[in-house]
């Protein structure tokens, strides 16, 4: 059986204390009800830090500067794999997300991220989140 392979991109999104902005994905969707870290799918001839300033506008109505890379995780699900491109990024000063393409958002602190059921593409980088901390973020 051949997988589909599909190029994702996740923000590392932070704020000033520590916490990461975690979305929910919405009923009427694959994996629905779990946690991620926002993002989506890289669209063909998309550059991948345009791709995630693109989803972080479509999904939660910001603006944000994009970083550099922090991680890539490669995921297998049922029918086809990940390869998920995780950058370091920054809301602009005085946005606040809405939750426009998902169910809900919030900040949650690294420590707090293990009570959260997040996409198994995620549980290596909440893993990591919770021995490291959040990495230095854009600056604005």
């Amino acid at each position: 059986m051949v997988l589909v392979r599909k190029l994702v991109v996740a923000g590392l999104v932070g704020r000033g204390d520590g916490a990461i902005l975690l979305t929910r994905r919405r009923a009427d969707q694959a994996l629905a009800g779990y946690w991620e870290l926002p993002g989506g799918k890289v669209e063909p001839g998309e550059p991948p830090a345009a791709a995630l300033a693109r989803e972080l506008r479509e999904e939660l109505a910001v603006d944000a500067v994009v970083g550099r890379v922090w991680d890539v995780v490669h995921h297998v699900y049922d029918g086809y794999e990940v390869v998920l491109l995780v950058y370091a990024a920054a809301l602009r000063d005085g946005a606040r997300p809405r939750a426009v393409e998902v169910a809900e958002w919030r900040w949650v602190p690294p420590a707090e991220l293990a009570d959260y059921r997040v996409l198994p593409a995620d549980e290596p980088l909440v893993d990591r989140l919770r021995r490291e901390g959040v990495p230095p973020l854009p600056v604005i």
